[in-house]
């Protein structure tokens, strides 16, 4: 029997990634899986990225870890750029630069957003009508030449197991430190996985089967909205107290 941690999206949530080790470790699983986003936002980035640092893991970069090397004058869009980057020293900053796209582990294929794109969803579609799970056909269009029993992607932070007519599974393990959040591309929309915890996913493999848990923990999130507050980011503290983008 192998057993994996799958986690993803941390973005600088040191209080929320802690509480994941801790579980992973009291669980006995060795083998940790991180499909990037590890540090950008408003939160912890630098004790973040230490910790990820010092942990044996297999880690590929995302979107959000990949803005973090774009020069000032290119880093327009990313409302937390500049608030990250300054936290950040030189070796950090090449560690996340030499982090691969992605990765293959065993029967596993990992990546942050599709196989081609760290910053296209493979299992939400937005159109201008909202968010819906994207179909099993464009699905199948993402994964064209990817053949592995088991994918995993990250991005949206919304935990999800799509399973494929040809027995593939599609897994996103959610995010481990902002559960919601909003954003304008491709239309205006939001992602909320309904509460505060922090979220990751166990894969174990027996015999030729997969299985699936999804993980949601408590942890003190009133800490990691504090430090949203005091870096001036009120909506990243609301997304992290609540799970949730706006106020109903």
């Amino acid at each position: 029997m192998t057993t994996i941690a799958v986690i993803a999206d941390i973005h600088g949530n040191l209080w929320a990634l802690e509480a994941v080790l801790d579980d992973i470790k009291s669980r006995g699983i060795t083998t940790i899986i991180n499909l990037g986003d590890h540090v950008y936002g408003p939160i912890a980035p630098a004790a973040t990225i230490e910790r990820v640092m010092s942990t044996p893991m297999i880690n590929i970069s995302g979107n959000e870890d990949r803005c973090l090397l774009l020069p000032p004058e290119q880093a327009g869009e990313f409302s937390s750029y500049h608030l990250t980057r300054s936290q950040l020293n030189p070796e950090q900053l090449t560690w996340l630069e030499s982090l691969p796209k992605t990765a293959i582990v065993g029967d596993i294929f990992c990546c942050h957003g599709t196989p081609d794109s760290d910053s296209t969803y493979m299992l939400e579609t937005v159109t201008e009508h909202g968010v819906s799970l994207t179909s099993t056909e464009r699905i199948r269009t993402y994964l064209k030449g990817i053949s592995y029993p088991v994918i995993l992607c990250g991005h949206t932070h919304i935990p999800r197991t799509v399973w494929l007519p040809d027995g593939r599974l599609v897994m996103n393990p959610g995010s481990v430190g902002v559960p919601a959040y909003d954003d304008i591309t491709p239309y205006p929309h939001i992602m909320e996985a309904g509460s505060p915890h922090a979220r990751y996913a166990i894969l174990e493999k027996n015999g030729t089967d997969w299985n699936v848990e999804h993980i949601a923990l408590k942890y003190d999130w009133s800490q990691a909205a504090a430090a949203c507050r005091q870096n001036g980011r009120n909506d990243w503290a609301y997304w992290v107290e609540t799970g949730r983008a706006y106020d109903d």
